[in-house]
């Protein structure tokens, strides 16, 4: 018997009480036969635990090994040889022939619809070229551009700068063309191939004129001209290029006469070009 089971034996009942009250539990064990007695006596010795090895680590996967990736350059759009030939055609054109390419276009859907094209008015040598974007309604019909009444406010928005679509003086008038030459149906926005396919024909009126100035009024003027996606807000305020000549850009008239609003704005975009 060990010395706790006789400590436990020895305890009275009013202790056995006391413990059992503080929540003590006593565990008496129970006494064994005299042969498990007699053979706990002589205990024989602990066989010896057999303690696992630790099993070798499974080796790491072996992967394959990866190839770096590659970059593969997108190819630009590259034109169809007839564009590419119709472009280098339309660069050596003067005023009359260019005038008869542009009146007998057939380069893309627009020439189904259209009633006249639109080529451009001014004096052909004027100080300053004005870009607007597409013909509307009332340009289809007469084949000039800015014509009703975003074009008599243009007007208006010329004389207040001392200049005239009519004059016979470079220094104090304007050559007017539209980045398309011809109405899309219902004035719906030019398509990015539409405005491809005419932008041979705007250059060529640029290269002839040779203006001081360009103002485009409009955004996609402004985004054939500068080849960008920026917003007239952010581009206003400041001069830009191209092909050399310096860019004022500006608001459409049609645009202003839906936001009087932004006139002010246009005026300040004038009063730059003039300090040019």
């Amino acid at each position: 018997m060990t010395a706790d089971e006789r400590w436990v034996r020895e305890l009275d009942a009013r202790q056995r009480a006391m413990l059992a009250e503080m929540g003590v539990k006593l565990w008496l064990p129970k006494p064994r036969p005299a042969a498990a007695a007699a053979t706990a006596a002589e205990p024989e010795p602990p066989a010896a635990l057999a303690v696992a090895e630790p099993a070798p680590p499974a080796p790491a996967p072996v992967r394959a090994p990866v190839a770096a990736p590659v970059a593969v350059p997108v190819p630009a759009p590259v034109a169809a040889p007839a564009a590419v030939a119709m472009r280098a055609d339309i660069a050596t054109l003067d005023w009359p022939a260019l005038r008869e390419a542009v009146a007998g276009c057939r380069a893309c859907g627009l020439c189904e619809s259209r009633r006249n094209t639109v080529f451009g008015v001014g004096h052909t040598q004027a100080d300053w070229m004005i870009v607007g974007e597409a013909p509307g309604e009332n340009e289809d019909r007469q084949g000039e551009p800015f014509v009703g009444a975003a074009g008599q406010l243009l007007d208006a928005m010329l004389r207040a700068c001392g200049r005239s679509r009519t004059s016979d003086e470079a220094a104090r008038s304007v050559y007017i063309a539209n980045v398309l030459k011809c109405r899309p149906p219902a004035n719906r926005n030019p398509a990015p191939e539409e405005v491809l396919r005419c932008e041979p024909y705007l250059a060529r009126q640029v290269a002839l004129v040779k203006p001081r100035l360009i103002i485009a009024m409009g955004r996609f003027a402004v985004q054939s001209l500068l080849k960008t996606t920026e917003p007239i807000g952010r581009l206003r305020g400041r001069v830009h290029h191209y092909e050399g000549v310096p860019v004022i850009v500006t608001y459409h008239p049609a645009y202003l006469l839906r936001t009087p609003i932004d006139k002010a704005k246009a005026w300040a975009d004038l009063c730059m070009a003039m300090a040019q």
